[in-house]
């Protein structure tokens, strides 16, 4: 599967974004996608996963109540919406697919996309 990240951009503080990961090939519904993101001089994080179908989502403690995250089969798309954006929330953000529901490990997704840079002005 390969996977492709857009929506970034530069935001204010308390304003909303929606990334959007598109996903080729047929086989999308096998696999959990995972957002993550890495800001400059820190390691990676995890922000949000989703299962296979939809019905499961894990967030991070730092984005409960602020990011959402829903996919749309029929448009092998998964997408995170942000809102209340904090400075710090600022940071390249990436997309990933895995085969089984993988959580937060980033080691368990094997496929990437290229991410998409989040910056949020104070």
């Amino acid at each position: 599967v390969q996977l492709q990240a857009s929506g970034g951009g530069l935001v204010q503080a308390g304003g909303s974004l929606r990334l959007s990961c598109a996903a080729s090939g047929r086989t999308f519904v096998s696999y959990t996608i995972g957002w993550f993101r890495q800001a400059p001089g820190k390691e990676r994080e995890f922000v949000a996963a989703i299962s296979r179908t939809g019905t499961s989502t894990y967030r991070a403690e730092s984005v409960k109540g602020r990011f959402t995250i829903s996919r749309d089969s029929a448009r092998n798309a998964v997408y995170l919406q942000m809102n209340s954006l904090k400075p710090e929330d600022t940071a390249v953000y990436y997309c990933a697919a895995a085969p089984y529901y993988s959580g937060s490990d980033s080691g368990r997704y094997p496929y990437w996309g290229q991410g998409t840079q989040v910056t949020v002005s104070s």
